[in-house]
């Protein structure tokens, strides 16, 4: 797997349009655990998986 190595003292900001499927939603949201302020995360379908982790999230102390 191809890696992105960032150096430097400015954090990261920034908007990205993913494709709204499983594959793509579920590591977005398990990223979001690496964020240290609030994520908006839109056009994630309503499947049990989803929902699963949603309720992962929400067991981790996550609003959802």
């Amino acid at each position: 797997m191809d890696s992105i190595c960032i150096q430097g003292g400015i954090a990261l900001q920034g908007k990205v349009r993913i494709q709204g499927s499983k594959n793509a939603s579920l590591p977005v949201l398990a990223a979001t655990l690496l964020v240290g302020e609030g994520s908006f995360i839109r056009n994630c379908p309503r499947i049990a998986d989803v929902h699963s982790m949603a309720s992962l999230l929400k067991s981790l102390g996550c609003i959802v």
